[in-house]
């Protein structure tokens, strides 16, 4: 079954193990952002819409959950098998609907395939615990058991890897799901729930329902939905944590990040510019672990220079360019909000040492915009405080660790930070006093693998259990405790 159906130009949902069409007539354009061509339609869907998929999805959970462990773990053996044979197309799709280039793309649906395998070891994961002999003849034990049905709601920069950041291990963990995708990549959606079909998902287990505001609010209002996972911006996982929450709801809400890398006088200059440069540049700037500050200790002009020079560097184009390393920004509307930043950081006294503007009438059919530095900013200028998600990057200059540590502690953000140095005695203070979830150690981009949580702190995470490693499994079920006598 294709994912696109040919006679019809507006994607399906998928729910109860079919593809339906939605109760709404409304729809959006999915442009290619690098050329703005219309790949599809992608439908507004309703309420109604909604209520279908979770009642779908709590029918299953009557039957899902009763499916042993080792039977749930053979279906997504088999799911990591068929995402693995369509590893090439799946980042085809990625590069088609988001616009990052294609090796980005092929390392994205690699890590999504590591999230199916974790999930994959659930007959371990879901271990309970037990203690013989409590007290005279008493014994403890621990059993997990699932919520229900979960709903889920991601973001267009990942639309691979967040989704399965989320389903695979909820249901895995026996629970039955609803995914709401970004209306802004929601083909990439369709092939994986075609192919978790395949692999011999029942029906009802996994749905999907496309749409914007009425979906969200659908599912966070749902009385059947035990539990909400979200990754998105800022004020909009605030709003998703304290409207779920307010319905008695498990959430976990991932929200927006402004992550400073440090680079002290020490640090090997041209491999610090070369990960910083891939960090900040690469998927256009557009991710929750990228790099948008970096806080450059000392008086280190010339890291300064080679980093200018690198961004002059970049191949900017479409990302099925083998050469092409900056890709374009999702939508116009997006590009219109970083131009406006970029006037902000200008008036606010700080500092353009590489205009990305310069490049955008050579690229005028999609969404371009070149490799954007700032100097001289300060912490209070909004570029430095803003998440522009964007390639637009910020160099604020620091007299020592102590004034760049207090940087990231000023921040309302704490997804990620990074040092680059050799000092053993920079890195612990580094590592004992940033003030981030995700440390990197001379690494661009410190995201977790999928067996460890992905930890943002303050404003880039609401609620009390991280996706993945065991926050996952913690958040995806919940524990009953037996206590048992058995006298003589």
């Amino acid at each position: 079954m294709s994912v696109i159906k040919k006679d019809t130009a507006v994607l399906q949902n998928y729910i109860n193990g079919a593809w339906v069409s939605s109760n709404s007539a409304q729809t959006l354009d999915v442009p290619n952002p690098a050329t703005n061509e219309v790949l599809t339609k992608v439908p507004v869907s309703s309420k109604e819409d909604v209520n279908a998929a979770v009642a779908a999805a709590k029918e299953a959970f009557t039957k899902w959950k009763k499916v042993p462990v080792p039977k749930r773990a053979r279906i997504l053996f088999k799911y990591h098998s068929l995402l693995t044979d369509n590893h090439e197309e799946l980042a085809r799709l990625i590069v088609q609907e988001n616009g990052k280039a294609y090796k980005e793309a092929y390392g994205e649906v690699q890590r999504g395939i590591e999230c199916v395998e974790f999930a994959s070891g659930a007959p371990t994961l879901m271990m309970g615990e037990t203690l013989s002999g409590i007290a005279e003849e008493i014994d403890s034990e621990m059993f997990r058991y699932p919520l229900g049905v979960v709903g889920g709601i991601t973001p267009f920069n990942f639309p691979m890897m967040v989704p399965l950041w989320m389903f695979p291990l909820a249901i895995a963990c026996g629970n039955t799901f609803v995914l709401k995708p970004s209306e802004r990549t929601p083909i990439l959606a369709n092939r994986l729930a075609e192919l978790f079909s395949q692999a011999g998902a029942p029906p009802g287990v996994l749905n999907v329902v496309h749409g914007a505001h009425d979906v969200v609010n659908g599912l966070l209002d749902h009385e059947d939905i035990a539990a909400i996972s979200f990754v998105g911006s800022q004020p909009v996982a605030k709003y998703v944590y304290e409207r779920a929450a307010s319905k008695g709801k498990r959430v976990q809400a991932l929200s927006g990040a402004k992550n400073h890398h440090i680079v002290m006088p020490d640090a090997d200059m041209d491999k610090a510019v070369q990960h910083i440069i891939s960090s900040t540049f690469g998927s256009a700037g557009q991710r929750c672990m990228a790099c948008s500050a970096v806080v450059v200790v000392g008086d280190n002009q010339p890291f300064v220079k080679a980093l200018t020079k690198k961004a002059d560097e970049l191949i900017i184009g479409d990302g099925m360019d083998d050469e092409v390393i900056l890709t374009p920004v999702i939508r116009k509307e997006h590009l219109d909000k970083v131009l406006g930043y970029i006037e902000k950081g200008i008036a606010e006294g700080a500092d353009l040492i590489r205009d990305g503007r310069r490049e955008m009438s050579e690229q005028n059919k999609g969404n371009f915009i070149g490799p954007t530095i700032f100097d001289h900013v300060t912490p209070e200028m909004t570029i430095a405080k803003d998440e522009i998600f964007a390639p637009v990057l910020s160099l604020l200059r620091a007299d020592d660790l102590d004034q760049g540590l207090e940087y990231i502690r000023k921040s309302r953000y704490g997804n990620g930070a990074t040092i680059y140095t050799n000092n053993a005695k920079a890195v612990r203070q580094f590592r004992e006093e940033a003030d981030a979830g995700m440390l990197g150690i001379n690494v661009g981009v410190p995201a977790t693998m999928a067996f460890f949580p992905f930890s943002g702190w303050k404003d880039s995470f609401y609620g009390d259990l991280h996706v993945n490693g065991k926050d996952g499994l913690n958040f995806y079920t919940r524990k009953k405790m037996i206590t048992s006598r058995f006298d003589g």
